[in-house]
């Protein structure tokens, strides 16, 4: 009798403790975000464009959690400072990452030894937020009128010319470096912190060509102070009427595309993941937040934390070997 009954109340403590468990995990769901702003840090300077686009989501992304959601830019590094910041962060859900695909993709082969971070190993998904094509830009007063003159006039002069990007190792420094292959030139190659730094730089005659979003760029283009030459989609976008790919003027297959993301460190409960990811699509869902990504250019996208663990691993196969035939590395 005595064993019988203290078998009976080891399972009625055994009970009591997976209830306790589950009350405490339910506890905790309801916790996040407590009364604490959240942290979302943006690899890139004000009033670029994954700086716009993430100031878009926050504010709707605050409304729906209860919670604010702060934007701190961190630049440097083509996004790579950032981007450690976030994946050294406690993984508390209140610390998060908007960046665009380079320091995703192609700073893990830039950077093997200096980056200070794994994507893969320190970072969760939860989301693709947008995809946009890159355009070249030169400045008007460089005196070509299409994508051939521009080709003529850079290949006459190896080396006089140069260009910009958002730093070494950069979407924007790799589409340019695999241009000038696919087309032989030689160019200089110029860093900047941010694309409206290169914008100033190619008004001010500094720098001579860019690839870049068009969310920053579009804006001189339609003043007349910069020319648009080209897209590194693969089509053609009704967005930018005129404005032919790359891959239609003699370079086949040529594709740069830019796309945004927002991860957290690796480690984050996933139910903060869920919810994380579930709000973010229905914002990119809202016709006044779809109608401020086409003002700047971008496709709301939107997925699963999977699909965006997939698209890295894609574009980082696609971008590695062009890292590897065009000899660059950052360490």
């Amino acid at each position: 009798m005595i064993k019988t009954n203290l078998l009976l109340r080891g399972i009625a403590l055994l009970a009591t403790s997976a209830t306790l468990a589950l009350t405490g995990a339910g506890l905790a769901h309801a916790a996040w975000p407590q009364d604490k702003p959240i942290q979302l840090i943006v690899p890139f300077p004000g009033d670029s464009s994954p700086d716009l686009l993430a100031r878009a989501i926050a504010e709707p992304l605050g409304k729906a959690l209860g919670q604010s959601v702060v934007i701190l830019n961190r630049a440097g590094a083509g996004g790579s400072i950032g981007t450690r910041q976030v994946a050294t962060a406690d993984p508390d859900g209140y610390t998060l990452l908007y960046t665009i695909n380079g320091p995703l993709v192609t700073a893990p082969t830039l950077f093997k030894e200096t980056l200070g971070y794994e994507p893969f190993t320190h970072l969760a998904p939860i989301t693709l937020v947008g995809t946009s094509p890159n355009v070249l830009i030169v400045n008007t007063d460089f005196g070509t009128s299409d994508l051939a003159s521009f080709i003529a006039k850079v290949k006459a002069s190896p080396g006089k010319y140069n260009y910009g990007s958002v730093g070494a190792g950069s979407a924007s420094q790799l589409a340019k470096k695999m241009f000038m292959a696919d087309a032989g030139l030689h160019m200089g190659h110029v860093p900047y912190a941010g694309f409206p730094s290169v914008v100033n730089a190619l008004l001010a005659g500094d720098i001579q060509a860019s690839f870049m979003v068009p969310a920053i760029a579009m804006t001189e283009v339609k003043s007349g102070k910069i020319q648009a030459l080209a897209i590194t989609s693969l089509k053609a976008t009704p967005e930018l009427p005129g404005l032919k790919p790359l891959t239609e003027l003699g370079f086949p297959g040529f594709e740069a595309i830019s796309w945004n993301a927002m991860l957290a460190p690796a480690g984050t409960p996933a139910n903060v993941i869920e919810r994380l990811n579930v709000e973010v699509n229905k914002i990119l869902k809202d016709p006044t937040v779809q109608t401020r990504f086409a003002s700047l250019y971008f496709t709301p996208a939107g997925s699963s934390p999977a699909a965006l663990s997939a698209l890295m691993k894609q574009e980082k196969a696609r971008w590695d070997p062009v890292i590897e035939r065009l000899k660059i590395s950052l360490d």
